[in-house]
């Protein structure tokens, strides 16, 4: 086992799914990694509590009107307390942060990514959104930085790890696997009748609503489409979708001589997190293991392409590029706090997401602020479509 200095992570996002199990990884290194900073919107009594286990130099709470109405006496005495986005980008700009783990959920989290990889840090990459909106101007700017990103979607987690059988160049597909969500099975009769905790019912992972309705739709195999395209330079035509209900293999990658390499493991965020922590070391993770001493089977399916129609928008983004990403990006995030407000039914998702991508006004080379400024306009699209 190779030795090397304490990593300062700073884990924006430290309330949600990702961050949480991003702390027990931190706290099980053995010192090897130590948590800098926290960061988080409003859920604030959780930040507090954590901020009082691991003692960070700073917390960000990026809701400012909850920040200013909060109590924050519990914080301890050593951490320091920034707000808003621009607390954000003092600590992600801070020469002893060594990674930058970017958990924070959807279109929010691009700016703070994109201040981390200017000052040229490694981020692991938890939020799928920022290349899905902005991929082709995000992969550039890592390579004129010299900044690395490092998937933290088991997904792409499993395509990285697997890539280093071969080169890109050898690449004949990308295989991304899908669990299918808990509607892997059901008739279009049976979709319409979906209620929120219907959809909020993952067979396999324990993820926050958002990303588990998009599990529900398969929307987020769409967005892993997108973000797949520009993370590995691979073409939409060459990247497939695979239902795998077991989700023990997380993904593959087919070279050009037929060889099929995939990453295998229970299912469990703690392994691609630590991965993109410790890269390129390996070290022991605080995990279920696969157990070779009982009988399993694996099955594999194309996806029903009515039942999941999400998918072509996928395709048709990471094809076109452009604006086109951070529409659906925006839509489908408004969309789906539609549904889970009662304002939607769970199969109007994705078709008001088409209706909108197919209304904006289609720019190839974007800067920043116009995917934004598309984000903005899509979110407000999605209120209308609503209100129809």
């Amino acid at each position: 086992m190779s030795t090397f200095a304490t990593k300062n992570v700073a884990v924006l996002g430290s309330t949600g799914s990702i961050g949480t199990s991003a702390l027990e990884v931190i706290n099980s290194s053995n010192g090897q990694l130590r948590t800098i900073a926290l960061s988080a919107h409003a859920k604030l009594d959780r930040l507090v509590a954590q901020a009082r286990r691991v003692n960070p130099r700073w917390v960000i709470a990026t809701d400012r009107a909850a920040a200013r109405n909060y109590d924050w006496t519990g914080l301890p005495p050593e951490t320091k307390l920034l707000v808003g986005d621009v607390g954000l980008r003092q600590v992600v700009q801070c020469p002893d942060v060594d990674i930058v783990l970017a958990g924070i959920v959807g279109s929010a989290g691009l700016r703070s990514t994109w201040n981390a990889l200017e000052a040229r840090k490694t981020v692991a990459l938890a939020n799928k959104e920022t290349l899905v909106m902005g991929g082709q101007l995000i992969v550039q700017l890592a390579k004129e930085c010299n900044a690395r990103i490092l998937p933290i979607d088991s997904e792409h987690s499993a395509i990285f790890q697997a890539l280093q059988a071969g080169r890109v160049q050898e690449v004949e597909r990308i295989v991304l696997t899908a669990s299918g969500g808990p509607f892997r099975g059901a008739s279009q009769d049976e979709l319409l009748q979906v209620t929120v905790s219907d959809a909020l019912a993952h067979p396999t992972w324990n993820m926050g609503p958002k990303i588990t309705i998009d599990s529900a739709t398969m929307m987020n195999k769409a967005l892993e489409i997108i973000e797949a395209r520009w993370l590995f330079g691979v073409p939409a035509e060459r990247i497939k979708v695979v239902i795998h209900p077991q989700s023990v293999v997380h993904s593959l990658v087919e070279f050009i001589d037929g060889s099929v390499m995939a990453q295998m493991s229970s299912p469990d965020m703690k392994l691609p997190i630590q991965y993109a922590l410790c890269h390129p070391d390996r070290q022991p993770c605080v995990v279920d293991r696969i157990d070779w001493s009982s009988p399993m089977h694996f099955d594999f399916e194309p996806p029903d392409p009515e039942r999941f129609p999400a998918l072509e928008l996928g395709y048709q983004c990471a094809q076109s590029g452009g604006t086109s990403g951070a529409v659906l990006n925006a839509a489908n995030e408004a969309a789906v706090e539609a549904f889970l407000e009662g304002k939607i039914h769970f199969t109007e998702i994705v078709a008001a997401c088409r209706s909108v991508l197919e209304e904006h006004r289609f720019v190839a080379n974007p800067s920043l602020e116009e995917l934004i400024s598309c984000d903005d306009w899509a979110r407000n699209e999605i209120s209308r479509w609503v209100c129809a």
